[in-house]
């Protein structure tokens, strides 16, 4: 859950917004992503995620699942869930059978899948678009995104918008160590018909666990 966390932590600071003075071709592409999300009632998408070291070399491949709708989410990945229904947040532990339950932080700041999408009003990344390029019948557009503070713990992140649906298809984050983190849209469904109960921790489902209230 902590790469959940941290792929959600880094890409929502980078759709958190975006300068001005940066490349207003790079500016309409990320303003026409964010306004196809809202569209969205329902979401649900799955997703991969990929590591590899400096030198290229592949050091593992997960997969995950996220819906959302409305301020609710549910994000799985490798035996782990964060489950929020707008005002809770339940994290799941599977290995240790564990859930970590914690009031949702309202801050300007806080983090959300939904930022994934959306919200272009930050000023913390220099960004320009490289161009395009083809995958398969997808053509994608690529935007690098370089951190203005450089204590950040990565060195750029590279967003790449699929031109045709203008929906993120990939995010690859690469560290001060050029380690790298790819992670890849496989699909996703914008008209998702999701009931609240997806949104909500059912202890009853889960024999056994143990509760840690932190509200």
């Amino acid at each position: 859950m902590k790469k959940i966390f941290i792929f959600i932590a880094i890409v929502t600071a980078s759709f958190s917004g975006f300068a001005q003075g940066n490349d207003p071709a790079a500016k309409k592409i990320l303003d026409a992503v964010s306004a196809k999300f809202k569209t969205f009632k329902g979401v649900q998408a799955n997703f991969t995620l990929k590591n590899e070291d400096a030198n290229g070399k592949a050091l593992g491949v997960k997969k995950g699942t996220v819906s959302m709708k409305g301020s609710k989410y549910r994000a799985t990945m490798a035996g782990q869930e964060i489950i929020c229904d707008g005002a809770t947040v339940w994290t799941y532990d599977k290995a240790a059978n564990e859930v970590t339950i914690n009031k949702v932080n309202n801050d300007a700041s806080s983090i959300t899948p939904q930022k994934l999408f959306t919200n272009f009003y930050d000023k913390d990344f220099l960004y320009k678009l490289n161009g395009e390029k083809k995958e398969g019948k997808k053509v994608l557009q690529e935007i690098e995104l370089t951190p203005v503070d450089k204590t950040k713990q990565f060195h750029k992140v590279y967003l790449q918008v699929d031109k045709a649906t203008q929906t993120l298809y990939s995010t690859r984050v690469i560290d001060k160590q050029q380690n790298k983190f790819i992670y890849t849209v496989n699909t996703m469904n914008g008209k998702a018909v999701l009931p609240d109960a997806t949104f909500t921790f059912d202890k009853s489902k889960y024999p056994g666990v143990e509760e840690v209230d932190l509200r």
